[in-house]
């Protein structure tokens, strides 16, 4: 049985195998991202609070990037997506973040929702061909290479710790609060 939460989020299984609870915290964290995000104007999106000069929008860009650089390129081996692809990383390293106030939030909105979707063909793809227990076909520089399951605790690390600044910065702009 799915639970649903107010927020319309579906809640991890509360007793599944690793690759369905694994997932399922993923897709809340998700979830829980695109909620903080939702129904926000460019000037929401663009909004900072304290010191930080991170926004909501910059925090869509940055996790379309990172969905992609973690289930595109590291774990399936293949070349950075548009837009991130023709980024001069060593340059700008975070170009992701402050480019996003030139984009519309529709613009921000679908290219995570598109690097979000992409990344859940691959892991699919990953799953039905070797588990959780494959390496990474994009290795380190000492050429070691961590596990789709390493992968996986690690987005869920990923968007935790984001989500707990959306949850600052949503409740500046119009002070929403919620998990």
């Amino acid at each position: 049985m799915t639970i649903v939460d107010d927020q319309g989020r579906s809640e991890p299984p509360l007793a599944a195998d690793e690759t369905a609870t694994l997932l399922g915290f993923l897709n809340f964290q998700r979830a829980t991202l695109a909620w903080k995000c939702a129904g926000l104007d460019a000037a929401g999106l663009g909004a900072t609070t304290a010191a930080s000069s991170m926004t909501l929008g910059g925090l869509l860009k940055h996790m379309a990037y990172v969905e992609g650089e973690w289930f595109s390129r590291s774990l399936r081996g293949r070349d950075r997506e548009a837009p991130f692809g023709t980024v001069d990383w060593k340059a700008d390293p975070d170009w992701d973040w402050h480019s996003a106030a030139e984009d519309t939030p529709d613009q921000l909105r679908n290219l995570w929702q598109g690097a979000v979707d992409r990344s859940r063909e691959r892991l699919a793809e990953a799953l039905a061909s070797g588990g959780l227990d494959q390496l990474a076909r994009r290795s380190w520089p000492d050429g070691s290479a961590p596990s789709l399951r390493w992968i996986l605790c690690h987005m869920i690390e990923e968007y935790a710790r984001h989500n707990g600044h959306a949850d600052l910065l949503r409740e500046a702009v119009d002070g929403q609060t919620g998990e």
